[in-house]
């Protein structure tokens, strides 16, 4: 009788567990999402600090973002100077 509810029971939470972690995203989707997680500064989360950048890296995360506005005003204004000059030809 024990082994029939322990059975019972172990397919329960076999079955409830294996629906908790489909969330119907593919690999590629999470390596995505981890790719724009590294890019907005948060692989400087600790177990410690989350959901908050840890002081520690606070400064690191500061620099990063500044590096990245600028990486994007740099791309804009080459955009935008390859369009003016293709529009004078």
């Amino acid at each position: 009788m024990k082994k029939l509810a322990f059975a019972a029971l172990s397919v329960a939470v076999l079955a409830a567990s294996s629906s908790a972690f489909a969330q119907g995203k593919t690999r590629a989707e999470v390596y995505q999402e981890l790719i724009e997680a590294q890019q907005n500064g948060l692989n400087y989360v600790t177990d410690t600090s989350y959901p908050d950048v840890s002081p520690v890296f606070a400064q690191q995360v500061a620099q990063h973002k500044e590096a990245l506005a600028a990486q994007a005003a740099a791309a804009t204004h080459a955009a935008s100077q390859s369009a003016q000059t293709g529009s004078v030809n």
